[in-house]
C-alpha cells in the first residue's frame, strides 16, 4: 500500500495558518492584528531605508490587497499609529508615516515577533541555523524571489 503524503501546497497553507494565528496572539496585547503588524513592520523597514512608500507600494511589499491596505491604513490612522499623507510624487496616492506612538508600538511588536520566530523555528535549529536558512531560501524560490 502506498503511503499518503500531504502536498507541498497543503503544508505551506497549514503552516501559514499556524504562523498567522501565532502572530495574532503575540501582537494582540499591543492592540494589533497580524495584518496590521505586517503593514507597520514593512513601513518601519522602508522608513529606515529612507523611503516613504505609498499604500500601493506597501501592498506590493506585504502581499496584501490594495483595498485591504487602505482599510488597514485608515484603522491604523484612527489608532494614532500612522499618518496618511499626500504622496510626494503621485497626487492620487497616499503615503504613510509612523507616528511617534506607532514607532514605539511597532518596535515592541518587532521584538515580540522576533522572539516568536525563534520559538516557531526551534524544531529546525532556529532561523539562523543551516536548516533555517535553507527553509528561507526554499520559500523565497517558491515565491519567485531569488534567495
Amino acid at each position: 500500500m502506498r503511503e499518503h503524503r500531504p502536498t507541498t501546497g497543503y503544508l505551506v497553507w497549514r503552516l501559514a495558518l499556524k504562523w498567522r494565528a501565532a502572530v495574532d496572539r503575540a501582537v494582540r496585547p499591543l492592540g494589533l492584528t497580524h495584518a496590521q503588524y505586517s503593514l507597520l513592520a514593512s513601513l518601519f523597514a522602508e522608513t529606515r531605508h529612507g523611503r516613504q512608500p505609498s499604500q500601493r507600494e506597501l501592498s506590493d511589499i506585504t502581499g496584501l490587497e490594495p483595498v485591504f491596505v487602505s482599510k488597514l491604513a485608515r484603522a491604523l490612522e484612527r489608532a494614532g499609529l500612522v499618518d496618511r499623507l499626500d504622496h510626494p510624487t503621485d497626487p492620487r496616492a497616499f503615503s504613510l508615516r509612523l507616528t511617534a506612538h506607532g514607532e514605539t508600538v511597532v518596535t515592541q511588536a518587532i521584538g515580540v515577533v522576533a522572539e516568536l520566530h525563534e520559538q516557531l523555528t526551534a524544531p529546525i535549529g532556529g532561523p539562523r541555523s543551516v536548516r533555517g536558512r535553507q527553509l528561507i531560501d526554499t520559500l523565497q524560490t517558491l515565491l519567485g524571489a531569488s534567495p
